[in-house]
């Protein structure tokens, strides 16, 4: 059996390689997530902007030290392309991950910046900002929790994978979906945007097609998924599916 200290000390260079990528990945990301949400607001002064904003970074530090502290093997993962992935899931990741999110973002800005539609009271978006920041939190639970929480939908059999329900698996099968529905529904109030609310719903369906798609792959493909499956019977929501 391999010596568990000296395979962490042989991957230490593939580690702070994926450390250096994903800090660049998010800074990246952030950085461009703001120069859509002012450029299509032609200010600064928002509010709900910086809100949603503060939110990504924070999400993205709290999830990189998580992952760095618990599970370093998982940030080469996630900052890297991978193979072996289902090709039917790229269009659908990029919809979910960068197209909804931007276009949420250029519809708010937008909507600011032309005043289309109501005003969005401050409590109303302090709550979903709360329900924005429960949304991110019960991810980064999940990808802490889970060693092969990936951001392409593939079988890792290169890295041992097998099924995961401790932690949020074992209230629902898709506790990372779950929380990206959350935050996805909370950011067009977030945003102050009552018209970036129909971007979010067209992004809560391709998660919903592609939780389907997973839950279908899952059981065909990994071994004692189908056990799990009938142990935790929910995909996505208690009680209902």
């Amino acid at each position: 059996m391999t010596n568990r200290s000296s395979e962490t000390a042989t991957n230490v260079p593939e580690t702070l390689n994926a450390i250096r990528r994903w800090t660049a990945k998010a800074a990246v990301g952030a950085l461009f997530m703001a120069a859509v949400l002012f450029g299509s607001a032609g200010t600064f002064r928002w509010t709900g902007a910086w809100w949603y904003l503060a939110l990504i970074v924070g999400t993205q530090l709290l999830t990189g030290m998580l992952l760095y502290a618990r599970q370093p093997e998982l940030l080469a993962e996630r900052s890297a392309v991978q193979q072996g992935s289902k090709t039917w899931d790229a269009p659908l990741a990029t919809l979910m991950a960068i197209i909804g999110p931007v276009a949420m973002a250029v519809i708010a800005g937008l909507d600011v910046r032309y005043e289309w539609i109501g005003y969005v009271s401050r409590e109303l978006a302090l709550r979903a900002l709360l329900v924005a920041a429960a949304g991110s939190l019960l991810g980064v639970w999940a990808m802490v929790t889970n060693a092969f929480f990936s951001s392409v939908i593939r079988i890792q059999e290169d890295r041992g994978h097998h099924v995961v329900s401790s932690g949020p698996y074992r209230l629902v099968r898709h506790p990372g979906y779950l929380g990206a529905i959350l935050t996805t529904v909370a950011t067009p109030y977030v945003l102050g945007s009552r018209w970036a609310v129909f971007a979010a719903w067209v992004t809560v369906a391709v998660i919903l097609l592609r939780t389907w798609l997973e839950d279908r792959t899952l059981g065909a493909e990994l071994p004692g998924y189908r056990e799990y499956a009938r142990r935790t019977r929910y995909r996505l929501f208690p009680w209902i599916w």
